[in-house]
């Protein structure tokens, strides 16, 4: 008898170590815009050394990309070279994408009412660039022949595998000269892509989209139903940007679905009220594997953190993003009550916002354990004069 308990012990043993060696978990954060206006341009430069330098600006921000085993962001500039330039027509240094790479960005989505802005030799530069830090991309090919190739596209990270596609509602009325091609939110190209995304067996499907009107906290009608549209054929994920102000999300998850209608701005020089800061949407996927061939991948978590773009009010006029919990825990981040201020009206507008609309998705107000960032590992503090 006792050696029948002990061997049914053993075989529960087993087959809970079984279950263990068989679940995998996958960290994601996804980020709004990544912009370029003037003033960051120039807050970047380095007269004396004479060169971009956009490191202290995400210094704060960084060990919560590089916690995340994907993180990916829209890239809202071009990479055209000289003369670098902000709005109307985007040209970022190429410092710009060096720190990116350098902070943990994993992929970036290009696709967006700005890819164009400098032209087709401003895309396929931007394209070069992305390449030659070996940062995946999509939303922008120089060709047909690239596109065939490379979207959907495909990344395999701690034995996940993702299909991400990404669109845009336009480019600002400017062309797109041949033979590159810019995604669009074209519902019969999309469902082609999402049947193609399908085929390759990913773990999840995930949609980056340009969409919605700018300025406005609740989506529209149409973001509404093409996310439906997205979900109907295939996506477990959908991401917007463009709005440059943060509209809300939703876990479905008696469906296993995610939408963030809009993160926001996470990094501009836009510092109007809503505009001066975003979200990071933090998702958690779970994947089961019952045989080789048989697997079962579901949302098991998602959560946001707010986040606030400081720019100081000391002559040189640097930039920070600001994630609320380093804030919170170190308010004397922020020097001046002006700024203070201003960052207050953004946390409390966010959320009362997402109070309000959000679905399933709460606030993380410190670093989650899966991070394992310590406090006592992030950035130093702003630089003074």
């Amino acid at each position: 008898m006792i050696k029948t308990t002990l061997l049914s012990s053993l075989l529960s043993l087993s087959c809970l170590l079984v279950s263990a060696q068989d679940t995998t978990r996958l960290s994601l954060l996804f980020v709004g815009d990544v912009m370029g206006h003037d003033s960051q341009i120039n807050s970047a430069y380095d007269p004396a050394a004479k060169k971009y330098d956009y490191s202290s600006c995400f210094q704060f921000v960084k060990p919560y990309i590089e916690g995340a085993d994907l993180a990916i962001g829209n890239l809202e500039v071009t990479l055209a070279g000289p003369p670098h330039k902000g709005y109307p027509q985007f040209s970022s240094p190429d410092a710009l994408a060096h720190t990116l790479k350098d902070v943990g960005f994993d992929v970036l989505v290009t696709a967006n009412n700005h890819c164009v802005d400098r032209g087709k030799r401003g895309l396929e530069r931007t394209i070069m660039m992305l390449d030659s830090l070996r940062i995946p991309h999509t939303g922008t090919f120089v060709d047909t022949v690239s596109r065939m190739n490379d979207h959907p596209l495909i990344v395999e990270k701690s034995g996940f595998k993702l299909a991400i596609l990404n669109y845009t509602y336009g480019t600002n009325g400017l062309p797109v000269y041949k033979p590159n091609i810019v995604n669009l939110l074209d519902t019969a190209i999309m469902r082609k892509d999402l049947h193609k995304a399908k085929e390759l067996k990913p773990d999840a499907i995930i949609v980056f989209t340009h969409w919605g009107s700018e300025y406005q906290s609740l989506p529209s009608k149409e973001q509404k139903n093409l996310t439906e549209f997205c979900f109907k054929h295939g996506a477990q994920l959908v991401i917007g940007a463009h709005p440059h102000v943060i509209q809300p999300m939703e876990w479905r998850k008696d469906k296993n679905q995610f939408v963030a209608y809009s993160l926001g701005n996470f990094v501009s020089g836009q510092r109007k009220r809503y505009t001066d800061g975003g979200a990071m949407a933090y998702v958690e996927l779970q994947k089961i594997n019952y045989k080789p061939d048989s697997a079962l991948t579901t949302i098991d978590s998602a959560a946001y953190y707010l986040e606030w773009i400081y720019r100081t009010t000391d002559v040189h006029k640097d930039y920070y993003i600001l994630p609320a919990p380093k804030v919170e825990s170190d308010a004397a981040v922020i020097k001046d009550a002006v700024s203070k201020s201003a960052y207050k009206v953004f946390v409390d507008d966010s959320r009362l916002l997402y109070k309000k609309y959000n679905k399933a998705v709460e606030e993380v107000k410190v670093i989650p354990m899966p991070l394992g960032i310590p406090e006592e590992t992030q950035a130093p503090a702003i630089k003074q004069e």
